[in-house]
């Protein structure tokens, strides 16, 4: 079986050097793998090596090395290499003494060598001379030569079942179990020098995990993560991040993840998690009694996690733990585990990595926010009439509450231009914005008096991003002013934020902050708060702990008579099977504002080919630098801009296309507008390529007879003439499929010329003899 994929299909390359042109466009071709797809590879062969779990792999080059493990009766110690470009198994070559048969070890590539470390060793068939181990291997890819390396002074207890990884030259050793309990310290050694390697322990600070064997660690933007694990009795799924340099700590909460956000993936062991990109991907393990075969990923950048669905042609691998994983180019390799009824496998799959960058949407409007560029409405707060600037583009989107503040704002605005000029108009009855000329609009001024700027403030990031800052832990302001925020989400009817800050909230309660936090929403009349505060009073590990504090003792008569009769008799808990509220999303509403609901609030016009598009200054500079710039340095007299990619102008199903991007980020297109957008992030100047890498995989994916008619338009029409040639060829070659479709008659007269050319050159002077004796 071959591993190589037999479609064919373009890739994409851009010369950076000129950002106004799209004549540089080349389009090659050769194979390519369908993104997230699982693929079985031939397994290991019986007489190569065992089926097995608890074993290492890594990778080197363009090779899997497979090391130890356990076959289901003894520990192993042989050394299998697996290429991936033959897809072809074999016994890795070795001289030297091998370290001994053994199991739950680690193993690591620095160099062009492998060094194992620790593990299980002796004979569990007769079970005896069990024990774990500390001892360090080497073995160069190069000889195939293994080496113990004797290191003096202190060493690290003997361990199985650890994390491991390279940083900085150096192995990092963390965790484990050394035979009665399991460990949390963590070791390194210099792996430049053997002559003078030693061990050091590290001094580690913060919120260290807790004491943990059978997880996996995976090194990202030059930090360690650590993912779940047995710990004792209790199993977490906590995620951990250590930084190297300050071999500092921090558990990464998930409470700012809104109920029916993806949740981190259940409490497990015996997974895997390998790195790729700014992403970290989890597979297997045990998981409460079950074996799930999802992959869950975890973006570093966006701190949220999301199940990865495989593509429709995918060989997916059944669950398993204790399998190993490993990363080569942009593919992961999971070879082996334990399945079903405690069956070893001897397997390997390959799953293909997306490389898309990431989505900067959130990222672009909140940098919009930060910058206050563009303002046009200032918002009158409070009594003390603080102000705060915005963008109505962005408000009007998100919240219905202040779009109304804003129309009855213009509308009295509007009233007020007039009576001043003593006009008697009956324009614009409608009282919207678009009443005056976006050159000629004055700030508009929004009194709202019951809000205050802090948490106003607060709520304006969310509109802008759909995140607000987490509270920092034990900072009692920071929770009275998130229960702010939530009584003005609750007045403006943002249910989305409203959530946002009751889990906020409720994660942010302890035995320091909780009567402070219950007093504050008594007295706002926050009753879902004031409810999660009093029973977290009267648990039964809380309550003697409460009530002896000073704080109990000022709180007001009514709300200490309430938690003694709530402690005498807890009231009955009563389940709603309504689903919860989540809101929209910014994606959501923006989409929704593009397709009309933002119609009444546009202030620039985009012309294509002539053809007037109204459109979002704040939105357009939020998303390009291009508009960022032109708005910055001048405005159009009449609001209106030519649109372009450099000297081609798109289709309108393209512009449309683009739009799309820049409003929520959608990327899903038809080919051939692909190949229109593909120099738009060039020329546009968008925070990233991730516009051009989805145009890349639709191209590659997508060419159809269906379509080919269309792509072979839009290709003449950018100049990319590689990709011309490949649809010339697909039209010759499926010519009685193409001659039936519609479109071949709607074509120009140079392309039909085109294609009566490409079809006189595929058929061959022997066709053109046998056609001519049919005459």
């Amino acid at each position: 079986m071959s591993c190589k994929s037999t479609k064919v299909a373009p890739s994409v390359d851009f010369d950076h050097s000129c950002s106004d042109s799209v004549e540089y466009l080349t389009l090659n071709f050769g194979p390519f793998e369908t993104v997230h797809r699982w693929r079985r590879l031939p397994p290991c062969d019986e007489f190569v090596g065992a089926r097995r779990s608890k074993h290492t792999v890594v990778a080197y080059r363009d090779a899997i090395y497979v090391f130890g493990g356990d076959n289901g009766k003894n520990m192993l110690n042989d050394l299998l290499r697996f290429d991936v470009k033959d897809c072809s198994w074999c016994r890795a070559f070795t001289t030297g003494t091998p370290p001994a048969p053994r199991y739950h070890h680690s193993a690591v590539v620095y160099g062009s060598s492998m060094f194992v470390f620790g593990g299980y060793t002796g004979d569990i068939y007769s079970n005896s001379n069990l024990k774990n181990k500390n001892d360090l291997f080497e073995y160069k890819f190069a000889t195939g030569q293994w080496t113990e390396w004797k290191v003096e002074g202190s060493l690290p207890v003997a361990r199985s079942a650890h994390g491991a990884t390279v940083y900085s030259d150096k192995l990092w050793i963390f965790a484990g179990y050394d035979g009665n309990a399991r460990l949390n310290d963590m070791w390194t050694i210099n792996l430049q020098d053997r002559e003078h390697a030693c061990w050091e322990e590290i001094e580690q600070s913060g919120e260290i995990p807790p004491s943990c064997c059978n997880f996996p660690v995976a090194v990202c933007r030059d930090k360690m993560f650590v993912f779940s694990g047995q710990s004792g009795a209790k199993i977490t799924n906590n995620l951990f991040q250590f930084e190297f340099k300050g071999h500092m700590w921090t558990r990464i909460p998930t409470e700012h993840l809104l109920r029916g956000s993806p949740p981190p993936p259940q409490r497990r062991y015996g997974h895997t998690m390998v790195a790729f990109d700014r992403q970290l991907y989890v597979f297997g393990g045990a998981a409460d009694n079950t074996l799930p075969n999802e992959l869950h990923c975890y973006d570093v950048d966006s701190q949220s996690w999301e199940v990865i669905h495989p593509s429709m042609d995918s060989e997916m691998p059944s669950g398993r733990l204790f399998h190993a994983a490993a990363v080569i180019q942009d593919a992961m390799y999971i070879f082996g585990g334990t399945v079903d009824n405690n069956v070893r496998s001897g397997e390997m799959y390959r799953f293909q990595f997306s490389c898309y960058p990431k989505c900067t949407l959130h990222e672009d409007y909140g940098k919009l926010w930060e910058n206050r560029q563009f303002c046009d409405v200032e918002f009158i707060l409070g009594e003390r009439e603080e102000r705060v600037l915005g963008h109505i583009a962005i408000v009007t989107a998100r919240c219905q509450w202040l779009r109304k503040k804003i129309l009855q704002a213009w509308d009295r605005q509007r009233q007020k231009t007039k009576q001043d000029s003593f006009e008697e108009s009956d324009e614009g009855a409608a009282g919207g914005p678009r009443d005056i000329p976006a050159s000629n609009r004055p700030m508009l001024e929004v009194s709202i008096r019951e809000a205050e700027a802090q948490p106003f403030e607060v709520l304006m990031q969310f509109l802008y991003t759909d995140k607000i800052q987490y509270p920092r832990r034990g900072h009692v302001q920071d929770v009275l002013l998130i229960m702010d925020v939530y009584k003005l989400a609750l007045s403006f009817q943002l249910s989305r934020l409203e959530q946002l800050c009751v889990q906020y909230i409720e994660a942010s309660v302890d035995l320091q902050n909780v009567l402070s936090v219950c007093e504050n929403a008594n007295k706002l009349q926050l009753d879902q708060l004031k409810e999660h505060c009093l029973n977290f009073v009267v648990k039964e590990s809380h309550f003697n702990q409460v009530i002896m504090t000073k704080e109990f003792e000022r709180l007001s008569t009514p709300l200490i008579v309430e938690i003694v009769r709530r402690k005498q008799q807890p009231p009955l808990r009563l389940y709603s099977d309504q689903p919860v509220d989540i809101g929209t999303s910014l994606v959501q509403d923006m989409k929704a504002y593009l397709e009309g609901g933002g119609l009444e609030f546009c202030d620039i016009v985009l012309l294509l080919d002539g053809q007037p598009r109204p459109a979002h200054k704040a939105i357009l500079a939020a998303r390009s630098s291009y508009f960022e710039a032109m708005f910055r340095s001048f405005m159009p007299v009449d609001g209106q801009v030519n649109i372009s990619i450099g000297e081609m102008v798109p289709s309108k199903q393209a512009f449309e296309s683009m739009l799309r991007y820049i409003y929520y980020g959608d990327v899903n297109m038809p080919p051939e507008d692909s190949l229109y957008l593909f120099a738009a992030p060039y020329y546009y100047g968008f925070s990233n390529n991730r516009l051009q890498a989805y145009c890349k995989q639709n191209l590659e994916m997508n060419v159809t007879v269906e379509n080919v008619l269309q792509i072979l338009e839009a290709a003449d029409k950018t100049q990319a003439l590689d990709m011309k040639k490949h649809c010339l060829h697909i039209i010759v070659h499926q010519f009685i499929k193409v001659s039936k479709l519609p479109n071949l008659r709607s074509l120009s007269q140079l392309l039909l010329l085109d294609i009566i050319e490409s079809l006189a050159t595929h058929i061959s002077d022997k066709q053109c003899a046998e056609m001519g004796s049919d005459i």
